[in-house]
């Protein structure tokens, strides 16, 4: 139906955008965690959609780049995950964390969205890891740099996952958002918590 809207963003706040082109608002469900990837209010920018089409009406969800919709599309395609859960999921891991996921078997990393339990974490690895969109991601016998990233992140503790959640939350993007954190990390120590994480990171952010 619409494969992308190009036009004015008039609103961007939560989980909803509003892009005006063509003397119409459109009302897009926008993952949070992907928000810090758009311009201001009032400039103009692009935004790829997936319509659904069910007995509620019909919605549309937006995201920054063709790589992310199709990946939310891939996502949905799995039994028990509908668009509110792949939604989830792109508001807290970055595409390529949820390829490299799907491909370790991560079902904790998997279940840190809302609404995605670790059952349904593993169906959508059972289902989708033999998938040439997701088991061609990492060359056999390489490792990505994404996935080196990652795995150094994992190595920063619960405190700093927590701290970058919360960043998240508020709307900056999440490589923004590690980044400040790993700043207020060094320079608070590993023993800092995720309070003092929070505060510390904003000073990179302001």
């Amino acid at each position: 139906m619409f494969a992308y809207f190009k036009g004015i963003l008039t609103k961007k706040k939560n989980d909803i955008v509003v892009i005006e082109t063509g003397g119409v608002g459109y009302l897009i469900n926008y993952p949070e965690g992907l928000l810090g990837e758009l311009p201001a209010t009032g400039e103009e920018t692009v935004i790829h959609v997936y319509t659904s089409v069910s007995q509620d009406g019909i919605a549309l969800y937006g995201f920054p780049t063709e790589d992310a919709l199709d990946l939310f599309k891939l996502l949905i395609s799995v039994s028990g995950v509908g668009p509110k859960a792949g939604m989830a999921l792109l508001s807290v891991l970055e595409p390529d964390r949820i390829r490299a996921a799907i491909l370790k078997g991560d079902t904790k990393e998997l279940s840190k969205a809302k609404g995605v339990s670790a059952k349904t974490a593993q169906r959508i690895i059972v289902d989708l890891a033999g998938k040439d969109e997701i088991k061609n991601f990492i060359i056999p016998g390489d490792i990505s740099e994404d996935v080196k990233a990652e795995a150094e992140w994992l190595m920063e503790g619960s405190a700093a996952f927590d701290a970058a959640d919360a960043l998240a939350a508020l709307g900056y993007g999440r490589k923004e958002s590690e980044k400040a954190v790993r700043s207020a990390l060094k320079d608070l120590g590993a023993d800092a918590g995720s309070d003092e994480l929070l505060k510390r990171s904003l000073r990179y952010l302001l």
